[in-house]
């Protein structure tokens, strides 16, 4: 990806992926997908994808993404995954197979030096650019898959739209070590909003955007912090290593109910991450 997130694909020149694809992480994905997986989907809907389509879907992780463009182009179309990690695409194809989905594939790849077969009627990403040391050149390199008409839809984030109201402490806290973190790492946390810069750059007509963002009070609000929690585990050990928190202060074991504590006796609302969506055709 994916992220925060669908993890991404390390495409050269790359930052560091930083959240790797242990089981641990996967799981991660895969709550965080229930959560975001209808953002997506709406995005890719309004960018145009439809039955019948060819789909390059790049970053693909353990599949969530492809999994999704797979069920909107039906058994009429295909989709294939490219995911650099071995470990991702071994467990996207063990998901697919357990699916029975004959529709989708995966290749351990990078699709900017990948020549495939055919062109693709839209190739789409998501968590991805925010990975990516030049996310124009990125996104130069890949239309070059698109046929003409093609699509390119990507999903990316700005932490920059978190907030909670009234503030909510321990919610602050965590998005500022997540966010300090990502950025001594060399992750770009406002990816999303940079999405027209690189489209541009990169050749394309100015993208259509759409921005989404989850939002919620007392349980509404417990499936989105759990996420942000589990994110916060999974960062830990770069947190410790760049000085951004000890074990002591995030206390990752009582995080989540902490958070979830917090909110719900405060009587506030958290606001998530901006997911923000942004396609254009070649």
């Amino acid at each position: 990806m994916t992220n925060p997130n669908n993890p991404g694909f390390e495409a050269s020149p790359a930052r560091a992926y930083v959240l790797g694809h242990s089981a641990q992480e996967l799981e991660r994905l895969n709550a965080q997908e229930r959560l975001v997986g209808p953002i997506t989907r709406q995005f890719l809907r309004e960018a145009g994808i439809v039955p019948g389509m060819r789909v390059l879907d790049v970053g693909s992780g353990a599949g969530d993404v492809a999994f999704l463009a797979a069920d909107m182009v039906g058994n009429g179309g295909d989709v294939t995954g490219a995911e650099s990690a071995p470990l991702a695409v071994s467990a996207a194809r063990e998901r697919a197979e357990a699916r029975s989905l004959r529709n989708v594939s995966f290749r351990a790849c990078d699709p900017t030096e990948t020549a495939f077969e055919r062109p693709f009627d839209a190739v789409v990403g998501r968590y991805v650019l925010m990975f990516n040391a030049d996310p124009a050149a990125m996104i130069r390199k890949l239309a070059g898959h698109l046929r003409p008409g093609g699509v390119m839809v990507f999903h990316e984030v700005d932490w920059d739209g978190t907030r909670s109201f009234p503030p909510s402490p321990t919610y602050e806290r965590c998005n500022r070590w997540i966010v300090e973190t990502f950025r001594l790492l060399g992750t770009e946390t406002r990816m999303g909003a940079m999405l027209h810069a690189a489209f541009v750059a990169a050749g394309l007509p100015a993208p259509v955007m759409r921005l989404n963002a989850l939002i919620g009070g007392g349980v509404g609000s417990a499936d989105y912090l759990h996420m942000i929690a589990e994110l916060a585990r999974t960062l830990l050990p770069a947190m410790e290593r760049l000085g951004v928190a000890t074990a002591a202060e995030v206390g990752i074991e009582t995080l989540a109910d902490r958070l979830r504590r917090e909110v719900a006796d405060g009587g506030g609302v958290i606001v998530g991450r901006s997911e923000i969506g942004a396609w254009s055709r070649v």
